[in-house]
């Protein structure tokens, strides 16, 4: 997530927000079926407009969200939703105090966690423990530059932290990525930066790995987006978004134990055809030999199915634009290899694949000046990846592009960047059926799937939300106010938080 584009989305911990894991716990009571193509709007609060609503957490034990506003002040908004249809901001905590943007929050047994950065945005950022009901501060940690997602483990006893990094525009201040780990019990804290992979870089950059930019610096280049973190609360999976790849942690002895690159996904398949041209005044999906897609996921999510873990992303892709460097260029605009690319003319119209962005520091495999392969950001999809192995084992293809279209939510004008931009996915259960919420920055909507089989993913619908939604997360039954599930969108363009509830079958 980027403070000046806030895309980011949070999930809280599976205490209270079954939004990265697997709800195996709900009363009998509260499993109760209900129709997951029926969620319905209930209630809806403006918080500000422009980036007034970004990334929200659920607190239980209050019935309050905290909802991250980075408008017109920096602060935290605290929502009441004991009654889901009439909810009402009831306290704002400002942010001022402890420095710059307030990027991410979580909650776990009445305590809340806020990632906030620096002022100086390449500075040391703070993770700020709060109280949710007297919203006093309990503790503040100093962790690595620009704290960019917070969340708890599951057992509440860790707060984990992904640390950005990310330089200044003129690249001379570019801070490490990093990862903190804090110790809830005394809130003692361990930062950890990847320099131990440093030696493997040739291994991970032939399978997709990203080291790139002025200084090719491998422990300053690493920027840790999001974190998710197993049900025995032992692993934590961060994705390295601009390196194209998800990095493993063992929490309890503080140690980083693999990178795992994610490859590229290949355009020149029917099933993944994508639409390139925001020119063209249609909505077409294509197919092109040698143009691939970078996963560059943003939100992740672990799953445990039958003793196999997976996780979950959201491949949003990101670029890396900043006055001392822009890797983006569009292929109307570089020159291809007449080998590789025999209808190079064409391919270049606007009307074909001119209009769409590409990175410039892949694609030229025998270093003459011209492109052999071409490579756009992300993948318009979500996957779902073996934790163990690192394989992919499903992926959405264009599913999400095509159901956009079909909702007449789809932005033709996104076409030739990120199309549907899938940046969130959030995991719960709903009576007999775990699910996975995909949020779609730029098509305003979020999906449902049916992860029963979590190698097999079954679309249910998709819903319209808010402009530009940054947050979703999942109330299940057995934490909800009202003992159903709920759905809650907060979208950063129009600072709207929504409340979504379904009916009982």
């Amino acid at each position: 997530m980027k403070h000046n584009k806030i895309a980011f989305i949070l999930f809280a911990s599976f205490v209270f927000i079954s939004c990265s894991k697997k709800d195996v716990a709900e009363p009998l009571e509260y499993t109760q079926n209900e129709d997951l193509a029926a969620y319905q709007e209930i209630a809806s609060i403006n918080l500000g407009g422009l980036g007034a609503a970004e990334i929200t957490a659920f607190d239980p034990s209050t019935n309050r969200l905290f909802a991250v506003n980075n408008g017109t002040e920096n602060k935290i908004d605290v929502i009441d939703i004991s009654n889901p249809s009439s909810i009402s901001v009831i306290k704002s905590i400002s942010m001022l105090p402890y420095g710059g943007y307030v990027n991410s929050v979580a909650v776990s047994n009445g305590k809340l966690a806020a990632a906030i950065e620096s002022t100086d945005k390449q500075a040391a950022g703070k993770i700020v423990v709060f109280n949710t009901s007297t919203y006093a501060v309990i503790k503040t940690i100093t962790v690595g530059a620009l704290p960019d997602m917070v969340t708890f483990s599951p057992d509440g006893n860790y707060i984990l932290s992904a640390n950005e990094g990310e330089p200044s525009a003129d690249y001379l201040n570019d801070p490490e990525g990093t990862v903190s780990i804090i110790k809830v019990a005394d809130y003692s804290v361990t930062t950890l930066n990847f320099g131990a992979f440093e030696s493997q870089l040739s291994s991970l950059a032939s399978k997709g790995f990203r080291i790139f930019g002025p200084g090719k610096n491998f422990i300053k280049d690493i920027e840790p987006e999001y974190i998710t973190v197993s049900d025995d609360s032992k692993t934590a999976y961060v994705t390295l978004q601009e390196n194209n790849a998800i990095a493993e942690i063992d929490i309890t002895s503080a140690s980083i134990k693999k990178i795992t690159p994610l490859g590229f996904k290949d355009y020149s398949i029917t099933a993944n055809a994508i639409d390139v041209s925001d020119k063209d005044n249609k909505i077409e999906f294509n197919t092109a030999s040698k143009v691939y897609g970078i996963y560059m996921p943003d939100a992740i999510a672990f799953f445990n199915y039958n003793g196999t873990p997976y996780l979950f992303t959201a491949n949003e892709g990101d670029s890396r634009e900043y006055t001392a460097f822009t890797e983006m260029k569009r292929v109307s605009a570089v020159t291809l290899d007449a080998t590789a690319f025999p209808t190079a003319t064409t391919l270049k119209t606007d009307a074909v694949f001119g209009r769409l962005n590409i990175t410039t520091t892949l694609g030229d495999t025998d270093a003459d000046g011209d492109f052999d392969a071409l490579y756009s950001l992300g993948a318009r999809s979500f996957s779902v990846w073996n934790a163990t192995t690192g394989s992919q084992v499903y992926d959405s293809k264009n599913e999400l592009d095509i159901k956009a279209k079909e909702l007449a939510v789809y932005d033709d004008t996104r076409s030739d960047d990120k199309s549907v931009e899938p940046e969130s996915v959030c995991l719960g259960r709903v009576g007999s059926k775990n699910i996975a919420i995909v949020g779609l920055e730029r098509a305003d909507a979020f999906a449902i799937y049916d992860i029963t089989n979590p190698t097999l993913p079954v679309f249910i619908k998709m819903y319209k939300t808010g402009d530009a939604p940054e947050g979703i997360i999942f109330i299940p039954a057995s934490k909800s106010p009202i003992n159903q599930s709920l759905i809650v969108t907060s979208s950063e363009n129009d600072g709207l938080v929504k409340i979504y509830k379904t009916n009982k079958l």
